[in-house]
């Protein structure tokens, strides 16, 4: 990265916003990774705008986080800027049977402000431990949920720079797809619309997704949830355990023996061990099913 461009973003962001060399395994939940050369914290859509425009002009290729639970960052680093999108953008309102939230806030802290409000429709979301942002991107959803069920309208700007706003239907949701997926657009907030609740109902609905998940998924281990994708017609997961592979390890990463469609941290992994270990699952399901397993997982830096 050039040495201009960086001078010329220390015109747009206070120092605090300006973070080089920092270890990505504190900017992912699989807790791994190499150093980061730049992570950029914007505060708002105003200042995106301005990052953006800044890396169009120096022909400068970036990368967008959120919460890093779906990320997979190289042991060797991350040469690329990032757009860290997260607690400088988590401001939350509350408007009728609406919630417009920051890209950077937790979906967590969002369906627990609906419940608050007495507001249903994202009890799911509860124990999803992404941000919004990241969530719209990929349409996130668990048990009875997704998204696409109950989004407005999604605030971004694109990769030119400009501020857009677009409807449920013009984002185009799919299986954890969007339109905006792969876009090099930035969400910079999302608004949902919900429906009048009993508080009492939606907390005890959320107490028992979140019973469900943690009797199902291995929640003590570092991981990026489920893995790889659902592929059309199956079950990762049950492909994964019929193929004999629940407890596979290389290193300090495995194949969760509570639900194989997770690979876990166990302890000290590095990214390498973790891709090994997908592939190790992605050749091995292929030879017992002749299904492809396509990850779920973005895979940054130099080992992609």
């Amino acid at each position: 990265m050039k040495a201009e461009l960086l001078n010329e973003l220390k015109t747009v962001l206070k120092p605090e916003q300006i973070i080089l060399g920092a270890p990505m395994d504190k900017y992912t939940t699989f807790r791994t990774g190499g150093g980061a050369a730049l992570i950029l914290e914007p505060d708002g859509a105003g200042e995106i705008k301005k990052i953006v425009e800044l890396m169009n002009g120096f022909s400068q290729p970036y990368l967008v986080l959120g919460n890093g639970s779906n990320v997979l960052a190289a042991d060797g680093g991350v040469d690329l800027p990032i757009i860290h999108i997260g607690r400088r953008m988590s401001d939350v309102t509350v408007f009728e049977n609406c919630v417009t939230a920051q890209a950077g806030v937790a979906l967590s802290a969002v369906a627990n402000l609906a419940m608050e409000n007495s507001l249903t429709g994202l009890e799911f979301a509860a124990g999803i431990p992404g941000t919004v942002g990241g969530g719209i991107i990929m349409n996130a959803g668990a048990y009875d949920g997704e998204l696409k069920d109950v989004t407005e309208a999604v605030s971004f700007v694109g990769p030119d720079g400009v501020e857009y706003v677009a409807s449920n239907d013009e984002m185009e949701f799919g299986y954890r797809s969007s339109a905006l997926q792969d876009s090099g657009c930035i969400v910079t907030g999302v608004t949902f619309a919900l429906r009048p609740g009993k508080k009492v109902e939606i907390s005890e609905k959320m107490k028992e997704l979140g019973r469900r998940r943690r009797e199902k998924q291995p929640l003590e281990y570092p991981s990026a949830g489920s893995t790889f994708k659902r592929p059309s017609g199956h079950y990762a997961g049950a492909l994964i355990q019929e193929a004999g592979l629940k407890g596979y390890t290389v290193g300090g990463a495995a194949v969760s023996e509570k639900h194989a469609g997770f690979v876990i941290n166990k302890g000290g992994a590095s990214s390498a061990d973790v891709l090994s270990v997908m592939d190790h699952v992605i050749k091995t399901v292929y030879d017992n099913s002749g299904v492809v397993l396509e990850p779920e997982v973005k895979i940054w830096g130099e080992s992609k």
